[in-house]
């Protein structure tokens, strides 16, 4: 018997939704799933330019899009890395989170090896090729095929609007029905239970299953179904963005950085992400801080020239997430089911992690209903606590005191338990991946983990590394410094000179006789125009 799904709210998440389980649920093995998706034409989305995570190409591919078209729609370049500047201490120092890395055979102890070296080169820098190409400023493909090997990891920046609208006319030409109404009732069989939506156009969409992706609002799993929010600002400060488009015709820097951009500013840090027409900068702050007009002066400084015929935006959030993403037959994806700060790029993830997860817990009959939610449940909450201890660790291992905000998140009491336990531990030894297969330590109790929430499982969450494992943590750790003191007492200056792989140096070698610079690429294969080189910002750290 066919299924029918509704989607309330367009955007991403909600196209997404919309493209990904068209694909991967009507795919000629089970019954067909027919969905519907209601979209207001009152209440503006929530965009600004949008960088990813790899997971975004999986996505894609099952929806079936063509890489350089998809490019093209949505103003998309290359994404590599994320430079984070001035993090560790304001002296315009910087890593890179690259998403490729080397592993020596047959044991890799790359990372204890960095730590007893003279650290004279980055920690990345010693395992992957990709901080230098990064820094060159070269596309991860090239024109062709060529010999360097293992293909480079990328995602994408792109213009999060425009790529809302490309994946409604996918959906829509694939059989997605489209609606333009405002949900202004919602029918119910029983607490649990939705029936149907009813719209400001006299229409009842009835439905076995219910996505809610309509924001902060949440319209359908908290306004109806009562669903309450979890609070996690104790351990992430920021709340409020100030965003600003900066167009290449009049600010074009001489090149499209194949990378984000993460720079710390006096009270939070500053997003920069470049797509082929403009540049998308956002300061992410916390308002307990500092004021929104010196927030946005300071954004402003960071461009520096003349932008005041340049508008700003600002963009409220907070930081948390809803006690159960899918109860009855709701399933809230998007910021309707939680949001964490934007560092990392993982807004967009979180709806595709949701929708990917929705399509392999999918309830073809009511009776499925309770018990894939359960599962569905569980990963949610998971992944939403590993990357709440990923994003509060990039916080907790600076050391700069020059602002009030910077000596508050390095407290003890805004970091939270389970990553006070993991950093206490690896201060012993690097991370491992078998430290992931629980969270528990010698002499660390067990109430140490609980997040002090009520939660409809009783199971504290586990960091099952699903979305970044030990590697990731050592590039934070140690681009960050950390425990670099205990090595220095124990060392001193009787340390060997830092080693790097050769087979990261060969890389680098063939990328740049074989890779062409990131604008060149674009330019070429993609029609990105040829704008005059202006002005760099003033905020760039080379």
């Amino acid at each position: 018997m066919k299924r029918r799904v509704t989607i309330v709210g367009g955007g991403s998440s909600g196209w997404i939704a919309a493209a990904y389980l068209q694909k991967a649920l009507n795919n000629g093995i089970k019954p067909e799933v027919e969905i519907t998706l209601i979209e207001s034409p009152d209440i503006p989305r929530i965009s600004v330019g949008e960088a990813t995570i790899p997971s975004m190409r999986h996505l894609l591919h099952v929806i079936g899009v063509n890489e350089a078209e998809f490019m093209k729609a949505t103003d998309a370049t290359f994404k590599q890395s994320i430079k984070y500047t001035n993090w560790l201490h304001k002296d315009n120092s910087f890593y890179h989170h690259p998403f490729s890395r080397a592993r020596k055979q047959p044991l890799d102890f790359s990372a204890q090896e960095w730590l007893e070296s003279d650290q004279s080169i980055p920690f990345m820098e010693t395992c992957s090729e990709q901080p230098i190409i990064c820094e060159m400023g070269l596309s991860p493909l090239g024109f062709g095929r060529n010999n360097m090997g293992a293909p480079l990891s990328y995602a994408y920046h792109m213009n999060a609007q425009k790529f809302a609208d490309y994946l409604r006319d996918i959906s829509v030409a694939q059989g997605v029905k489209h609606i333009l109404a405002n949900v202004i009732d919602i029918d119910m069989k029983d607490s649990q239970t939705i029936t149907a939506v009813k719209t400001d156009t006299e229409q009842t969409i009835e439905a076995d299953l219910f996505i809610d992706c309509t924001g902060f609002r949440a319209k359908l799993i908290e306004e109806k179904l009562n669903v309450s929010w979890e609070d996690h600002s104790q351990w992430l400060l920021c709340d409020r963005a100030i965003t600003m488009h900066i167009p290449y015709e009049d600010y074009f820097p001489g090149m499209v950085r194949p990378y984000t951009t993460a720079s710390a500013l006096s009270n939070g840090w500053i997003w920069d992400i470049p797509m082929q027409s403009q540049r998308s900068i956002g300061y992410v702050h916390s308002s307990a801080f500092i004021s929104e007009e010196d927030a946005e002066k300071e954004m402003r400084s960071y461009q520096g020239g003349n932008t005041s015929q340049l508008d700003s935006r600002t963009v409220y959030f907070k930081v948390g997430r809803r006690q159960q993403n899918w109860k009855g037959n709701c399933v809230a994806i998007g910021l309707s089911g939680g949001f964490i700060e934007p560092l990392e790029s993982t807004g967009l993830y979180l709806s595709d992690l949701g929708v990917v997860a929705l399509a392999e817990y999918f309830p073809y009959t009511d009776k499925d209903l309770k018990p894939m939610a359960f599962r569905y449940n569980r990963i949610l909450s998971n992944r939403f606590y590993e990357i709440l201890d990923f994003i509060n660790m990039h916080y907790c291992l600076s050391k700069r005191t020059d602002t009030e905000f910077w000596k508050e998140v390095q407290k003890p009491e805004r970091i939270n338990p389970r990553l006070k336990a993991k950093l206490d531990f690896w201060k012993m030894r690097p991370p491992m991946m078998s430290d992931f297969d629980d969270q528990f330590f010698l002499d660390q109790k067990e109430q140490a983990f609980n997040f002090t929430c009520e939660t409809f499982d009783a199971r504290n969450p586990v960091d099952t590394a699903g979305l970044w494992n030990h590697e990731s943590y050592e590039c934070i750790l140690y681009g960050m410094h950390f425990n670099s003191e205990n090595y220095d007492a124990l060392y001193g200056n009787n340390r060997q000179v830092v080693n790097i792989h050769p087979y990261i140096l060969q890389r680098l070698q063939m990328a740049r006789q074989q890779l062409p610079a990131h604008h060149i690429w674009l330019q070429k294969a993609l029609g990105m125009k040829d704008y005059k080189t202006t002005i760099k910002p003033k905020g760039w750290v080379a």
